[in-house]
């Protein structure tokens, strides 16, 4: 019996992927992401957010795990847009392609926000 994550019966937040183009500035090589990229559809599960404060800056760290189809596009250095906020997210962990069967991705990512 192959495995199927629940989470796929139930895609319902579109994302957009954004993946970066590489530059090198005065010799030190800097990483682009482009205002638009390719829209695709996830189940978006947030743990709520971790609060600490660094230099008296209140920094709150949101993680979530994203659960969708295969694509290989998707990488460790990629960001996902959440459209319906406008959120950014970084993924911070290779995304698992489950069984290697190329069906379903499971990754998880992160967004940093802070106030003084």
């Amino acid at each position: 019996m192959d495995y199927r994550p629940k989470e796929i019966n139930n895609l319902d937040c579109p994302m957009r992927l954004l993946v970066p183009t590489s530059k090198r500035v005065n010799g030190v090589l800097k990483k682009e992401y482009p205002d638009a990229g390719a829209l695709f559809f996830a189940n978006f599960k947030s743990y709520g957010g971790t609060e600490k404060t660094v230099n008296d800056v209140k920094v709150i760290e949101d993680t979530a795990v994203i659960t969708t189809w295969y694509r290989p596009d998707i990488k460790s250095d990629c960001r996902v847009v959440r459209l319906e906020d406008g959120a950014v997210f970084e993924i911070i962990n290779e995304p698992e392609d489950i069984n290697f069967r190329h069906q379903f991705l499971i990754f998880k990512v992160r967004r940093i926000k802070g106030k003084i």
